[in-house]
């Protein structure tokens, strides 16, 4: 009897050629699947759909988007940081904390992941392994602003910059370090808050001339803000929005995005002040009346929260191999 893979083979024969056979095109289907990257890159080079892509921070959020059947999604900075550590998003997570949520994400979904990457955590020799760590991680667009170091959420105030030189340094290392094309860079700028709307058009015309897959031009003001930058930079690379609720920029449909130039837009922040409201409200119920459905919200099946954790598929995978 020989052990091979996951058959037992006694002595090869017709076990052998089945199990082989089997392992082969199992093989081959994955091979010619497109990866996550891969469908995104698409969708942005060849494609006219605008994407959405909501916010998510932890792996029940990233499952609820999962479902729901967006394009893409987003893991914050913001949100991860302060679900992660209950700090707020100043620059005090670190690489690893960061790289090692986004793989649970990444893994945990079937939806092509944008991630934070912050300041690419360092100098250029940071930036290329922080790129390949998130692909390897399984992240399919990555983000790196130009934020000097400690980094503040983008719709605060108080930033520090470094050179836009030393940014597009940054760029070209990214695009370098990535093992597939299709891995996209997202060049971030925060000169708007930092100094003022004519830096930041400045270093937007430079990061796209570096080559960046997608412009992220942080905290425009207004909509004829919006507006000029989908008029300078639009036909030259994909935009991303910021719409943050709450935030410095005016938070607009996906429909009134695209017309403004923009082709995909990130939604940071939705999901967990949604949560923090509900659990305001049932927190709040379950303290004045000891009952946490008297709240003002609807509670989730627990029924649907167990087989949104896979209670389903565990209990199919017990039941075929005991």
């Amino acid at each position: 009897m020989e052990f091979s893979g996951f058959c037992l083979r006694p002595n090869g024969g017709l076990a052998t050629a089945l199990s082989e056979t089997i392992v082969r095109a199992s093989r081959e289907e994955r091979e010619t699947m497109p990866s996550k990257s891969e469908i995104l890159t698409r969708k942005l080079r060849t494609g006219t759909d605008f994407i959405v892509a909501p916010g998510v921070y932890d792996m029940i959020s990233a499952k609820m988007a999962d479902r729901a059947g967006f394009d893409a999604i987003y893991m914050t900075g913001s949100g991860t940081v302060a679900s992660h550590l209950g700090l707020p998003d100043a620059g005090i997570a670190t690489y690893t904390d960061m790289v090692s949520r986004a793989g649970r994400i990444a893994g945990g979904t079937k939806t092509p992941l944008i991630a934070d990457a912050d300041t690419g955590y360092g100098g250029p020799v940071n930036v290329r392994e922080t790129v390949r760590g998130y692909e390897i991680a399984g992240v399919s667009a990555i983000q790196i602003e130009d934020q000097d170091f400690p980094k503040k959420c983008g719709h605060l105030s108080g930033h520090k910059l470094i050179s836009a030189e030393d940014m597009v340094t940054k760029i070209k290392v990214a695009l370098d370090s990535r093992f597939s094309d299709d891995t996209l860079i997202i060049a971030r700028t925060d000169a708007r808050k930092a100094i003022g709307r004519d830096e930041a058009m400045r270093r937007s015309q430079m990061y796209v001339e570096a080559g960046a897959d997608i412009l992220f031009y942080e905290a425009p003001a207004d909509i004829d803000e919006m507006r000029e930058i989908g008029q300078r930079f639009g036909a030259d690379v994909p935009l991303m929005a910021n719409m943050v609720n709450g935030g410095v920029t005016p938070v607009i449909k996906p429909e009134e995005l695209a017309e403004l130039g923009y082709r995909l837009a990130i939604f940071p922040a939705a999901g967990f002040l949604a949560t923090c409201n509900a659990l305001n409200s049932v927190y709040g119920a379950l303290k004045s009346n000891g009952d946490a459905e008297s709240g003002d919200v609807d509670l989730f099946s627990f029924v649907e929260f167990n087989d949104l954790m896979g209670f389903n598929d565990l209990i199919e995978f017990e039941n075929r191999y005991n």
